[in-house]
């Protein structure tokens, strides 16, 4: 799947359950929510859970978590994305050659 044809179906798929229109700031909430769950995940991969009530899982089961919980941060980019009319090609290719700009050796 593209970034187009995830940000396309993304859209769909929030619209028909009515996630979409959420105000913009709720979003930013679920962002900074699904951000910690990515953190916890990796430290399930890093160092594993050490709370009783968490439970254990292999490295291969910790590694699907985490692709898991990167999907839900991408979703939420995707859902401010579009509101914004915002194409998520145009953050990568912004984002990449800012840091191209950035650290471009200097001769």
């Amino acid at each position: 799947m593209t970034s187009d044809e995830f940000q396309n179906w993304i859209q769909i798929y929030y619209e028909e359950r009515g996630w979409h229109d959420l105000d913009i700031f709720i979003r930013i909430g679920f962002l900074s929510e699904e951000t910690g769950e990515v953190a916890r995940a990796i430290r399930a991969l890093e160092i594993g859970r050490d709370r009783p009530e968490e439970e254990r899982g292999d490295y291969q089961q910790n590694k699907v978590a985490l692709t898991e919980e990167l999907g839900d941060v991408l979703g939420n980019i995707a859902v401010i994305a579009n509101k914004y009319n915002i194409s998520l090609e145009d953050v990568f290719t912004l984002h990449r050659n800012k840091l191209e700009e950035r650290y471009a050796e200097k001769g």
